[in-house]
């Protein structure tokens, strides 16, 4: 067993064969305020909601609890102070994420934007880093140019495929807001399709229902962040989204969960 296999079967559930992940990235490029207060808290609330891993920048690594998560390194950045914050930065490696002794890493792609060309160039050099080294690639694709509706299905689907195209081993993009769409994006992606949480829902039914969605349209799972830390209860949300991702739980399972 080579160490990609090794480490992509800390990333996903054995049983289910799904993934479950939370990024606490966020403080960032939204701060204080929007970012997640206290890391080694959600590390323990997520963990005791049955997810799979955290995704973090490297400084996170320095104060994360002994846990049994699988850890990925986020190696790219901007922030919302910034003239142009959809456009990320490289700010971290391969070797780095070795080092620290991450399970995989991460980066960010946004696409229709002015330096989209930078941003493909940073994931296919780190797409040949992590392929040499054996380590895991999430690559975050979001379609986010001017005019640009971030869920269109045929806009989702072409950051669906220019992931895998590129290399990545797991490709995370927004849920088209139907099955139907989904499904077919998703069919037609040979590596794992994840979604993203996106703003924190107005309601946590209308999360959950996305969640749902997602899943019975083929998603190997979900990589959720802000309807999870920034959630009344991180650990009842998280193991609500668990029960969707990896027991195919019906909704009302599901919401039964935030009791």
């Amino acid at each position: 067993m080579d160490g990609k296999t090794t480490r992509l079967r800390r990333i996903f559930n054995r049983r289910s064969k799904k993934t479950f992940l939370v990024p606490l990235d966020h403080g960032v490029t939204l701060g204080v305020k929007g970012g997640p207060r206290d890391i080694p808290r959600l590390v323990k609330a997520v963990e005791r909601g049955r997810g799979d891993g955290i995704v973090v920048h490297k400084g996170a690594f320095r104060i994360i609890p002994d846990t049994n998560l699988a850890l990925i390194l986020h190696i790219s950045a901007s922030t919302i102070l910034s003239k142009d914050p959809d456009y990320k930065i490289v700010v971290s490696s391969v070797e780095e994420a070795l080092r620290l002794g991450a399970d995989g890493v991460s980066i960010h792609i946004n696409l229709g934007v002015e330096k989209e060309h930078a941003m493909i160039s940073f994931l296919g050099e780190i797409s040949e880093k992590a392929n040499l080294w054996g380590m895991p690639l999430l690559a975050m694709v979001y379609p986010r140019g001017k005019g640009m509706r971030e869920n269109d299905p045929d806009l989702v689907g072409h950051a669906a495929r220019l992931g895998f195209e590129l290399g990545a081993d797991l490709v995370k993009v927004p849920y088209t807001g139907d099955k139907e769409s989904f499904r077919d994006i998703v069919s037609s992606i040979p590596i794992p399709v994840l979604i993203a949480g996106g703003v924190k829902a107005k309601a946590e039914e209308e999360f959950l229902t996305m969640v749902k969605e997602a899943m019975d349209a083929g998603a190997s799972g979900v990589s959720i962040g802000r309807n999870i830390f920034q959630s009344r209860n991180p650990e009842k949300m998280a193991k609500a989204v668990s029960l969707l991702v990896h027991e195919n739980a019906p909704l009302e399972k599901a919401l039964g969960a935030l009791k």
